[in-house]
């Protein structure tokens, strides 16, 4: 992608907020996202002044992402509403806008976002004590966005989407096929719909030694059962090699405290235990899926190779979760 070209639109987009003069600085692509391209820059002022943001564009044809970047700037705006952290969007806009591709342009949040650092920076040791309770009272706030803050929201059956996710893949993998249909018959029932975040896990908080500062990647959020989040949290992929259940850095009770105090539902061991078994094969679904468009050619990449990789470690935690 080329970024020079969008500079100079881009600069006429912030010139909406910053007046007229502005500078784009520094744009350049940064690490990390499978289905997003995400660009750190600076938008300098004519008087001198630098403002730090992100801008977000779409990805590669077959990349992951459900929500276009339009919504889930509306999301963005209806969490921070709601009280969920949330970088402050400045500008949207879709494939016929100024940059002739969808993006979405919000401030940049300092902090740290790689999970491993999260886990083990000591400086960082006094928030990572309570995130598990402040996780569970930011998924209690996510969960209280109105349903229809947001229009077009995807309402499918998650374990139905899954199931055809990997028959469409059209490779055999047995231990997930066999989990997905233990999942069918052991369904707890169903609650009224939330806006579900959908990726609300360890590597999508920026965090500081304040706390969580921001919720990132609203790109797969869509409206069904509020107790996905608390599962995929508590997903063993997203505890980088800890013990603690809960992203790493907590324990059940803590989260489920947290969320139940700050006015989410009422959590059932057994019903979360389902959401987060669900949470270990749509992973592994997923992992499978993206090794598909490297393979198949759509995107040459080292990192979706590398998470086709991880799909026996799914299918591993599958095994050991089944009763």
């Amino acid at each position: 992608m080329d970024l020079e070209r969008l500079a100079g639109p881009l600069a006429g987009v912030l010139a909406e907020r910053y007046g007229p003069g502005v500078e784009v600085r520094g744009l350049g692509r940064a690490g990390g996202g499978a289905s997003r391209v995400t660009c750190g820059f600076e938008a300098v002022t004519a008087a001198g002044r630098a403002h730090p943001l992100i801008l977000r564009l779409d990805g590669a044809p077959g990349a992951l992402a459900a929500v276009p970047l339009t919504r889930e700037a509306g999301l963005m705006r209806a969490a921070a509403a709601a009280g969920v952290p949330s970088p402050e969007v400045i500008a949207a806009d879709g494939p016929d806008g100024p940059l002739g591709i969808p993006f979405v342009v919000m401030e940049r949040i300092e902090g740290e976002s790689i999970p491993r650092r999260v886990l083990r920076d000591p400086a960082l040791a006094a928030a990572r004590a309570e995130l598990a309770a402040r996780c569970g009272e930011i998924l209690a706030a996510v969960h209280r966005i109105p349903v229809d803050a947001v229009a077009g929201l995807d309402r499918a059956d998650r374990l139905r989407s899954c199931q055809e996710v990997l028959d469409a893949i059209g490779e055999p993998h047995p231990a997930l096929e066999f989990a997905l249909r233990r999942l069918e018959r052991g369904r707890p029932p169903e609650r009224p719909p939330a806006v579900v975040h959908g990726d609300f896990r360890n590597g999508n908080l920026i965090v500081g030694p304040d706390g969580v500062r921001a919720v990132l990647d609203w790109e797969l959020a869509h409206l069904g059962d509020p107790m996905e989040d608390l599962g995929w949290l508590c997903a063993k992929a997203w505890r980088f090699g800890s013990d603690l259940p809960v992203g790493g850095f907590g324990t059940y009770e803590q989260l489920i405290e947290a969320y139940e105090r700050a006015g989410g539902a009422t959590v059932d061991r057994d019903e979360l235990h389902w959401w987060e078994m669900f949470g270990v094969a749509r992973w592994g679904v997923i992992c499978a899926m993206q090794a598909r468009r490297h393979l198949s050619g759509g995107e040459r990449s080292v990192e979706l190779a590398v998470l086709g990789r991880r799909v026996a470690e799914n299918e591993w935690d599958l095994l050991q979760m089944l009763p």
